[in-house]
């Protein structure tokens, strides 16, 4: 429909594993908390799909930055935890920074006052 603005934000390739290693920081998380934690903090405006999510965390887990040991959940269901690693720790901070570039880029773009106009 022409004018109707999604209910959800599509994620920019790479945000995704980013908004994973900043849940994980606090400490271990299985796949549905990790889900529901990055709903709750964006006020529902993101929502990571299964179909997303697992796949993210098994080519974190890949890459060495996250592990993962099964564990019981808090309604004592059996479920794979996720932690950071040291590595994943290093490639965290080093997303952040590029978050922080990118954002700041896009923001002076879009508050540059050119109004849209072509150089």
């Amino acid at each position: 429909m022409a004018g109707r603005e999604p209910s959800r934000v599509e994620l920019l390739r790479g945000t995704l594993d980013l908004l994973i290693l900043r849940t994980l920081l606090p400490g271990p998380s299985h796949g549905h908390a990790i889900a529901k934690h990055i709903q709750r903090t964006s006020e529902d405006l993101l929502q990571v799909e299964t179909g997303s999510l697992y796949p993210a965390l098994h080519r974190l887990e890949r890459k060495g930055w996250v592990k993962s040991e099964w564990g019981v959940s808090e309604n004592k269901q059996r479920a794979k935890y996720y932690s950071l690693t040291t590595s994943g720790k290093k490639q965290l901070a080093a997303e952040h920074d590029r978050w922080n570039q990118l954002s700041a880029a896009i923001a002076a773009l879009m508050n540059s006052g050119e109004s849209g106009e072509k150089a």
